[in-house]
């Protein structure tokens, strides 16, 4: 039997598909329907107090959705005027982050002193302006810079500069940056946010990409350089990095799945690899080295390992050719990159109307 009444859908409706106790016996529930909803499996709790339909939680399979929800029901439970930030914020924003090595909401507020860690939350006295303030979808979040900023406060160097690339890859400039981080001159790790706003580029097309740029950098070599192009034969090819005669080439899974496995590819996984072979010879007639980077290079216990490869051909390409690219001037494309399309996560910031309709 359907013991939700239609204030408690409503009361669903317009909070992200979630509702708290004290609302659903306000809405005329007994707390005995409620916990023979819990008991039945037909609502989940999402956090003590907060119920969701269980459907509607099996649903949200990626990380950024099921975050999102949970820092929606801790929301709930905080009864201070707040606005989501950090990765809570990101994540409304489709700002595409690392994850946080233990998962908080993060909540910014006025009223408290410096950052207050409880029960999953994290509650930061962080005043901003109000051009910092966005709403999506009636959700307040702290914008796209002051986002990219507060998480290389909080997780550091590179988690702030995979924070950053992402930002500036959906139109936040360097000088936006540069404001937010004027405004925290004297706030903790600030000399990070420096760090990570001189290094930050819009040119990198992926967090994989990014973190490839932070691994070829380490070698000691130099900075390499972000989208190198050749063009020739009425063919032109972007690299994502240079460094001498050496390019490095991110390989994302995304490449080969189609849209509806969650990637990006438009035609079969041989076909795309082929074409990729016949990308990579056309760079390589250059007489230019080319390293295979994937996930398991930049992320995790296999870095190490990485780096030593990456150095390995990066040494055994300079023996080969050099390092000096004056013979490639005539081959530079004469425009700019043609940008790709951004893609953004198509988060449900509405998922639980959608999904009863």
């Amino acid at each position: 039997m359907n013991v939700m009444n239609a204030r408690v859908q409503a009361a669903m409706s317009a909070q992200w598909g979630l509702v708290t106790r004290p609302q659903a016996l306000a809405a005329g529930m007994t707390a005995d329907q409620v916990d023979r909803l819990v008991r039945s499996g037909r609502w989940a709790l999402v956090r003590r107090g907060v119920y969701a339909e269980a459907p509607y939680v099996a649903s949200l399979t990626s990380h950024a959705e099921q975050r999102m929800l949970a820092d929606r029901a801790a929301s709930l439970r905080v009864r201070d005027a707040h606005v989501f930030s950090h990765h809570s914020a990101a994540y409304v924003l489709g700002l595409e982050v690392l994850r946080e090595p233990g998962p908080l909401t993060h909540l910014t507020r006025p009223g408290i002193v410096g950052t207050h860690r409880r029960a999953g939350i994290a509650q930061h006295l962080a005043p901003y302006p109000p051009e910092q303030l966005q709403l999506v979808h009636g959700v307040g979040v702290l914008g796209l810079a002051r986002t990219a900023v507060d998480i290389t406060r909080e997780h550091g160097y590179l988690q702030g500069l995979v924070a950053a690339d992402s930002a500036m890859r959906v139109g936040v400039s360097r000088e936006q940056l540069c404001t937010v981080a004027a405004q925290m001159y004297c706030w903790p790790q600030s000399t990070v946010v420096r760090d990570v706003i001189a290094s930050a580029s819009p040119g990198a097309d992926s967090v994989g990409e990014t973190l490839m740029r932070d691994l070829v950098a380490s070698l000691g070599f130099g900075v390499p350089e972000v989208q190198f192009g050749l063009t020739a034969d009425g063919r032109t090819a972007w690299c994502d990095l240079r460094l001498g005669r050496q390019v490095f080439e991110f390989d994302g899974k995304v490449k080969f799945l189609s849209p509806a496995d969650g990637g990006f590819a438009q035609q079969p996984p041989t076909d795309v690899l082929w074409a990729e072979k016949g990308r990579q010879d056309f760079v390589s007639g250059f007489k230019l080295g080319v390293c295979r980077v994937t996930w398991a290079d930049v992320w995790g216990a296999g870095v190490e390992r990485a780096r030593e490869r990456l150095r390995r051909e990066f040494l055994r390409t300079c023996e080969l050719f050099g390092t000096d690219v004056a013979d490639l001037a005539q081959f530079r494309p004469r425009g700019a990159r043609p940008r790709p399309q951004v893609r953004r996560p198509a988060y449900r910031l509405l998922g639980w109307e959608r999904w009863a309709a």
